[in-house]
């Protein structure tokens, strides 16, 4: 006896979970909202080449700290600069038959105040950058702006349900589901570029930092009433 009411309450839950699942309208919803940036993470490195590793080592070195101090006098913090690799390669030149050096370090920085960028650009090459490597603009309010789309995403997925429940005379209940499926900030970024390139700018403006698109997409599940 027991077994069979087992096995009736166990149909009973797998109807239910059937006609439930049947019952529910799933979409997709988007949520984007554009702000101009107000911060640029700049990516700089330093090269040095030379016969000899630790001469080559110690010149590079000696120009990143002369970076590091530049840095520093214009106010920017310590998290605000970051080292993201350092090496040395030993190349041979099959025509001379002679081994030589390049050193390399890269650094990002962040401005926070992106009308630094001249002043901090002209700055990083006098001091001994030779690669500049990219830019990646930002926003400081990327997060609050980002909990913004998330609220727009919903509400567009709520919209879109109920559009298609109205188109065939029914409605929507409670959400049953949500899941976020991205949250991205596309960011424009500038081609790498030397010495050369930059310090032949003449002054003036030499980015334009257009606008950043924050986007999410979420899916979400709404119970189809009659």
């Amino acid at each position: 006896m027991k077994l069979l009411y087992l096995f009736i309450l166990l149909c009973t839950m797998s109807l239910t979970a059937q006609t439930h699942t049947e019952s529910l309208v799933n979409v997709t919803g988007k949520g984007i909202i554009k702000v101009v940036p107000d911060q640029v993470a700049i990516k700089v490195r330093v090269e040095s080449e030379g016969k000899d590793a630790m001469g080559v080592k110690n010149e590079n070195n000696a120009s990143i700290n002369a970076v590091i101090k530049f840095l520093r006098s214009e106010g920017l913090k310590d998290e605000d600069v970051q080292t993201e690799y350092i090496n040395l390669n030993k190349n041979y030149d099959y025509n001379t038959k002679t081994y030589s050096y390049k050193a390399n370090q890269s650094l990002t920085v962040l401005l926070k105040d992106i009308k630094q960028y001249e002043t901090i650009i002209s700055g990083l090459l006098n001091s001994g950058i030779n690669r500049i490597d990219g830019v990646q603009f930002k926003s400081s309010k990327a997060a609050s702006l980002r909990s913004e789309a998330r609220v727009k995403a919903i509400l567009d997925a709520k919209q879109r349900a109920e559009t298609y429940a109205t188109a065939i005379g029914q409605s929507i209940g409670r959400a049953v589901q949500i899941s976020e499926a991205s949250a991205n900030v596309p960011r424009p970024q500038l081609r790498s570029a030397n010495f050369a390139m930059e310090s032949s700018s003449g002054g003036g403006e030499t980015i334009a930092p257009g606008e950043l698109s924050i986007v999410v997409t979420i899916s979400a599940s709404f119970e189809l009433k009659l």
